[in-house]
């Protein structure tokens, strides 16, 4: 029985690559590409894929967020990260939003396959590449892990963190969330008191900094 993929990336030429090398195997079979986080949770929920492998850094919603929103409706899809960062607090908040694997995205390509292959199957993968020091370290601290995006905000807040670091406006924001203008300047204020940051640049270096969104 094929595992059926839905591969999450704004970057065309990574997807077609994935694609290309996933689909040479037999028990492989890609249902879907999305390029947005807010797309990849709609896509999921209509296609039902048995596995996502999805970029860390998606525009629109994070690849973090869009993870916790695919789980957070029950289901048998599992997750699975890919990106260029090995840092502690990317690998522990993606297994605390329910991912089960995370991919480094220079890993050989065999190893894709065995953490498609092995979350199918009920389990947990981590890159080969991400040391037992790191996982030992962010388990055992993970109480004294320094705030972050990911603790100190809402998950609403980072959404709307998000959008305002992309560019939109207050009103596109509104619209796009179906929430009043009101509101989306009241969750801007309150990110500000929590950071004390006191300006939408700076939110928006705060959002590159802690991973919300790509930097191209």
């Amino acid at each position: 029985m094929q595992i059926r993929i839905l591969i999450a990336d704004d970057h065309r030429l990574f997807r077609d690559g994935l694609r290309t090398l996933l689909t040479a195997h037999k028990d492989m079979a890609v249902v879907g590409e999305t390029t947005d986080g807010a797309d990849t949770v709609s896509a999921a929920a209509e296609l039902k894929p048995d596995v996502v492998l999805m970029d860390v850094s998606m525009p629109g919603l994070n690849g973090i967020e869009a993870a916790r929103k695919i789980i957070s409706r029950g289901g048998a899809t599992k997750v699975i990260m890919l990106s260029m960062h090995s840092d502690r607090r990317f690998v522990a908040e993606s297994l605390r939003a329910g991912a089960a694997g995370y991919l480094l995205k220079d890993c050989p390509f065999e190893e894709v396959l065995a953490a498609v292959r092995t979350v199918r199957q009920g389990k947990i993968y981590l890159s080969r590449q991400i040391s037992e020091s790191v996982v030992r370290d962010f388990v055992a601290v993970a109480r004294e892990t320094p705030a972050s995006a990911f603790t100190a905000l809402s998950a609403r807040e980072r959404e709307v963190l998000q959008l305002l670091a992309e560019g939109r406006t207050t009103k596109e924001i509104a619209a796009r969330l179906r929430v009043s203008v009101k509101t989306i300047e009241t969750h801007r204020k309150q990110m500000m008191d929590k950071l004390d940051i006191h300006s939408v640049a700076e939110l928006t270096k705060y959002a590159i900094r802690e991973g919300l969104t790509p930097l191209d």
